[in-house]
C-alpha cells in the first residue's frame, strides 16, 4: 500500500518527522518564555509558520503539546544530572561544578526549556502539573543527596544543612539560566568557568568573613 502524503511530509512539502520537531522547538521556547497558560498554538503556529489546524493534526491539545515538549527536556536533564554525579559516586566538592556544566550542555539551543519544567502557571490537578512534578521531584532527590556529599565533605552532618541547600541549589540554578538566557554569547564551558570563579569568590569572601 503506498503511503499517503499526509503521512510522509507536513506543510510546505517539509517531511511530518522534521515539521514536527520544529514545532516542538518553537513550542519549547513558547512554553518556556511565556509559561503554560499564556501560551496559545495560535502563537507557536506563527513562529514555525504553519496553521494552527496543523498543530492539532500533529498534537492535538494543547496540554499534549506541552507534554511532548516536557518529557525529552525532563528525560535529558534527568540523565545530565544523575551522568554529572557519576551514578551516585558523588565526587564533592567539585559536584556542583560538574552537574552545571551538564546541565548547561543539555539546555545549549534551547535554554528556555528549564521553565518549561519549573513553570509555575501549570494548572493544578492536570497530567501537566502532575509530569513535571515527576520530573522535579527526581531532579531534587539528586539535589539532595548531592547537598549532603557535599556537606559531608565540608564536615557537615546537619540533615537540615542539606536540605537548606538543596532548596537554594534549585533557587540558584533557575537564576543562572535565567541571567544565561539573557547573555546568549555565554557557551556552557563560559558560564561553567564563570561559575567556578562566582563561587571561589563567594568562598573567599566567607571564609574572610569568619576571620573577622
Amino acid at each position: 500500500m503506498a503511503t499517503s502524503s499526509r503521512s510522509r511530509a507536513g506543510t510546505k512539502g517539509v517531511p511530518r518527522a522534521v515539521r514536527e520537531q520544529q514545532i516542538l522547538a518553537a513550542a519549547t521556547e513558547e512554553f518556556g518564555r511565556h509559561g503554560y497558560e499564556a501560551t496559545s498554538l495560535a502563537a507557536v503556529a506563527t513562529r514555525v509558520g504553519v496553521t494552527k489546524a496543523l498543530l492539532h493534526q500533529y498534537f492535538g491539545a494543547k496540554e499534549n503539546l506541552y507534554l511532548a515538549c516536557l518529557t525529552p527536556v525532563g528525560e535529558q536533564l534527568l540523565d545530565a544530572i544523575r551522568a554529572a554525579m557519576g551514578r551516585g559516586e558523588i565526587a564533592a566538592p567539585r559536584t556542583p561544578l560538574l552537574v552545571l556544566h551538564a546541565l548547561f550542555t543539555a539546555l545549549e539551543g534551547r535554554r528556555a526549556a528549564w521553565f518549561v519544567l519549573y513553570d509555575p502557571s501549570l494548572p493544578a490537578g492536570t497530567e501537566p502539573a502532575r509530569r513535571a512534578a515527576h520530573y522535579r521531584t527526581a531532579i531534587d532527590r539528586l539535589a539532595a543527596t548531592g547537598s549532603a556529599g557535599v556537606l559531608r565533605a565540608a564536615g557537615s552532618a546537619d540533615p537540615l544543612d542539606a536540605d537548606a541547600l538543596k532548596y537554594a541549589w534549585r533557587g540558584m540554578v533557575t537564576a543562572l539560566v535565567r541571567w544565561w538566557i539573557n547573555h546568549p554569547d555565554e557557551s556552557p564551558d563560559a558560564m561553567a568557568e564563570r561559575c567556578a570563579r562566582l563561587f571561589a569568590a563567594t568562598r573567599a569572601a566567607l571564609v574572610a568573613g569568619g576571620d573577622s
